[in-house]
């Protein structure tokens, strides 16, 4: 859908549904701000989530600084230790794992695996990868979300004492194989 599309589409909303989507969209929650343009437009006007995701990438335009962006989440290995010295399960290792985001494109989650269950530490997307290497540059033609959480997944499982897993670090790939239990 291009611009004045969208604008059109914008434009012949009911005032109560954009100020349900620029509420969302100042909150930072562009998931839910898409999901009520496919909701309003899909049937209608053929609104599908790629059509809502530009329409909320405009109100972020248009809005700038005034969007409560969501704080990113720590990346630094002596945050991301003490989180998971708060997790009630013995961890096992550090996973990295590639994810699949409409929003954020590939971004990298990393995972305490405990006995129990996995726990979330940090989601590396490309913002974050950027602030932590301070360049979004391929690093020995790797992306640098790989070797952004590589390097922090590598520094939080020294401190844990725990092995550290990323099984597709070269490229994205959410099909790689995770880290398997040993058997006892």
């Amino acid at each position: 859908m291009r611009q004045p599309e969208r604008e059109a589409f914008w434009a012949s909303l009911p005032e109560g549904i954009r100020q349900q989507v620029d509420g969302y969209v100042l909150q930072d929650s562009s998931m839910a701000a898409i999901s009520v343009l496919v909701d309003v437009g899909f049937r209608r006007f053929g609104v599908g989530v790629g059509a809502a995701q530009l329409i909320v990438g405009d109100r972020y335009r248009h809005y700038g600084d005034r969007v409560a962006r969501t704080p990113e989440s720590p990346v630094d290995p002596e945050s991301l230790s003490w989180r998971a010295a708060g997790i009630c399960d013995r961890i096992l290792v550090v996973e990295a794992v590639w994810d699949g985001d409409t929003v954020h494109d590939w971004v990298v989650r990393l995972l305490a695996i405990g006995e129990e269950a996995e726990h979330q530490l940090a989601f590396v997307d490309w913002s974050t990868a950027k602030r932590y290497l301070g360049s979004d540059e391929r690093i020995d033609g790797r992306p640098h979300i790989a070797v952004a959480a590589e390097r922090i997944g590598v520094a939080v499982a020294r401190q844990l004492r725990v092995p550290f897993h990323f099984a597709g670090p070269d490229e994205p790939d959410d099909e790689a194989p995770r880290w398997v239990r040993p058997t006892s």
